[in-house]
C-alpha cells in the first residue's frame, strides 16, 4: 500500500525560529455503551461537551484558538462539518475556522497530526483537535428506490393523484424497509470482526488468548477507575464520570460461554472479546511550543513523528498500526526492544525513590 512519509516535529520558520507542535492538555467525556447514557444526544452535542470540558479544564480563551478539527465516522447530514457546528455552539467565535475528517477508526488521529502540520507550517499557533461518535442516533434513510421517487414527488404532485400514484410503480415491499448506516467496509462488505477473525487464524491467536486478553483488559480498566487514574482526563457529563462499557465483574467462564459473533460457527471473535459499540467524544489542545510558554502552559509532550499507511482491505485491514509503527521507528532511528528497555529502566528507577 501507499503511505505518507513520517514527519519530524521540528521545522524552522522563515525568521529562523524553530517551531514545535506540543500537546498542552486534553480531556474526554465518559465513554458509554450506545443506547444508554447518551441515547438522546447527537454526535455534535457530544463534541460540544468535550470542547466545553477542555476549555474549562485549561481555562483557555476560545478566541485564541486558530483552528478546530474533529474526526467522526458516521456523519449526520445536518452537521456534516461537525467541527464547525460544535465549536460555534460551544462558545467559540464564529471567525474560528474548522473542518471535519472521516478516515474510519483513525479519524481523530488524522485531526491531531493535521493540527500538528498546521502548527509546524506556521498556519496556526493554537489548534483544538478531537473526535466524536454516536451509535445511539445514527441517520436512517429510505431505500434508494424510495429516495429517487421522493425527489421526483414535487413535480409529480403537480399532476395530482395520478402523478403521485405513478411514483409507486415498480416499488417492491423490500424497498419500504429503512436503511441503517453500514459499519462494514464498502469494498469488502465485511465488518472489522470478520477481519479480526481472519487475522487471528493467520497469526495463531486462539479464542483462549483473546478471552484472556479481554478479561485482563476489563479487570485492569475497572481497577484503574477505582484507583482514580482516569479522573484527570474525564470531564463530568450528564452528571456522571462512570463508564458502563467496563465490565469489572467479567469472568472467564462467562466469556467462554459466548458464541462466535462474526464467522460462525468456528470463529473466535465474540461479543465478549470484541470492542463494544460506544458513544463518546474527546478534545485536545495543541500549540506551537513558544505560544504555549507565552500563555503560561507547560506542554505535556511533543508530537515528533507520524505515518499513515494503506493496506490490502481483504487480508491486512487491521495491520495498519503495525506497518505505521515500523515506519515511524525507522524514521526516528528507534526500535521496539530499545524503547521497552528504556521504559523498564524508568520504572525501576521510579520505584527506588
Amino acid at each position: 500500500g501507499q503511505y505518507s512519509r513520517p514527519r519530524l516535529f521540528v521545522l524552522p520558520t522563515m525568521s529562523g525560529a524553530v517551531r514545535k507542535a506540543v500537546l498542552v492538555d486534553g480531556c474526554r467525556i465518559p465513554f458509554n455503551l450506545s443506547g444508554t447514557v447518551y441515547q438522546k444526544d447527537l454526535g455534535v452535542e457530544l463534541a460540544q461537551k468535550s470542547l466545553k470540558g477542555l476549555m474549562t479544564k485549561t481555562a483557555m480563551d476560545p478566541a485564541l484558538v486558530d483552528y478546530v478539527l474533529y474526526g467522526t465516522v458516521i456523519q449526520e447530514p445536518k452537521t456534516s462539518n461537525i467541527a464547525r457546528e460544535a465549536s460555534i455552539n460551544s462558545g467559540f467565535p464564529s471567525n474560528v475556522p474548522g473542518h471535519t475528517v472521516t478516515q474510519a477508526c483513525i479519524s481523530a488521529n488524522q485531526c491531531f497530526t493535521t493540527g500538528a502540520e498546521k502548527i509546524l507550517s506556521g498556519q496556526a499557533d493554537v489548534v483544538v483537535a478531537g473526535g466524536c461518535e454516536t451509535f445511539s442516533d445514527v441517520p436512517i434513510r429510505f431505500s434508494r428506490p424510495v429516495r429517487q421517487r421522493l425527489i421526483k414527488a414535487p413535480k409529480a404532485m403537480k399532476k395530482g393523484a395520478a402523478g403521485l400514484l405513478g411514483l409507486t410503480k415498480g416499488l417492491k415491499m423490500k424497498d419500504l424497509a429503512p436503511e441503517a448506516p453500514a459499519i462494514a467496509n464498502y469494498t469488502t462488505g465485511e465488518v472489522m470482526g470478520h477481519s479480526a477473525d481472519r487475522l487471528s487464524a493467520r497469526f495463531g491467536v486462539s479464542r483462549a488468548d483473546q478471552d484472556a486478553f479481554s478479561l485482563r483488559s476489563h479487570h485492569n480498566a475497572a481497577a484503574a477507575t477505582e484507583a482514580g487514574l482516569y479522573e484527570d482526563e474525564i470531564v463530568r457529563t450528564n452528571g456522571i464520570t462512570s463508564e458502563n462499557n467496563i465490565k469489572g465483574g467479567s469472568t472467564m467462564e462467562k466469556l467462554q460461554s459466548l458464541k462466535p459473533a462474526f464467522i460462525k460457527p468456528h470463529g473466535t471473535v465474540t461479543a465478549g472479546n470484541a470492542s463494544a459499540l460506544t458513544d463518546g467524544a474527546s478534545a485536545m489542545l495543541m500549540m506551537n511550543e513558544a505560544r504555549a510558554l507565552e500563555l503560561g502552559y507547560t506542554p505535556k509532550s511533543i508530537l515528533r513523528s507520524w505515518a499513515y499507511v494503506a493496506c490490502d482491505p481483504f487480508e491486512d485491514l487491521l495491520l495498519g498500526p503495525t506497518y505505521a509503527i515500523a515506519k515511524v521507528l525507522k524514521e526516528m532511528n528507534l526500535s521496539i526492544a530499545g524503547e521497552l528497555e528504556a521504559a523498564r529502566t524508568i520504572l525501576s528507577l521510579s520505584g527506588s525513590f
